[in-house]
């Protein structure tokens, strides 16, 4: 106990000296970038049309990369970027394309290149589960059973969204709408 008593007024002189020290402002935080997505039905996928006893499994993503927000964009912090794209993925399930969809070239040309530069390199490693298209059959005694399989390429398209607020930039997950 004598010991405590000790310490105890040691440590109450080593804080009020720390506050008599005038300490430096903070350093400036640097600005942190974020994006979102979310899937688009706007016209540029085309759709398999199925034949009476085909169905389609698959074509569902199973690793999604989230874009980096550009970091030589940061200091800058520039208002809300959207890139538009259109995901082409093989008969594997890879991606094997990704395309700019942005038809109005002036949302374009105020664009960075970088940020579609950075949707290009998240999206490469997306991975889907393959789309598969199964034709079914009835035997005689009405029993169904898949005749024949194959695997198809499909696309997708998605819009991504750049934001930076107070100083900070974000790229989020926004779940599809529709």
């Amino acid at each position: 106990m004598a010991r405590m008593r000790l310490l105890a007024p040691g440590m109450v002189v080593l804080g009020v000296a720390a506050c008599a020290t005038v300490a430096a402002p903070p350093a400036r935080a640097p600005n942190e970038g974020s994006a979102s997505y979310r899937m688009l039905d706007d016209g540029y996928v085309a759709h398999y049309q199925l034949a009476m006893g085909d169905t389609a499994t698959g074509a569902t993503p199973f690793r999604r990369v989230t874009p980096v927000y550009p970091p030589e964009q940061l200091a800058a912090c520039p208002p809300v970027q959207e890139v538009r794209v259109q995901v082409i993925v093989d008969e594997e399930g890879k991606v094997s394309d990704v395309r700019d969809l942005s038809t109005d070239e002036v949302s374009a040309a105020s664009r960075s290149p970088s940020f579609y530069a950075a949707v290009r390199a998240a999206v490469l490693q997306w991975e889907f589960n393959p789309l598969r298209i199964n034709h079914w059959a009835a035997d005689a005694d009405g029993n169904t059973h898949a005749v024949d399989s194959k695997t198809k390429p499909f696309s997708l398209s998605y819009a991504f969204r750049f934001e930076c607020h107070a100083g900070k930039a974000t790229v989020m997950s926004v779940p599809a709408q529709g």
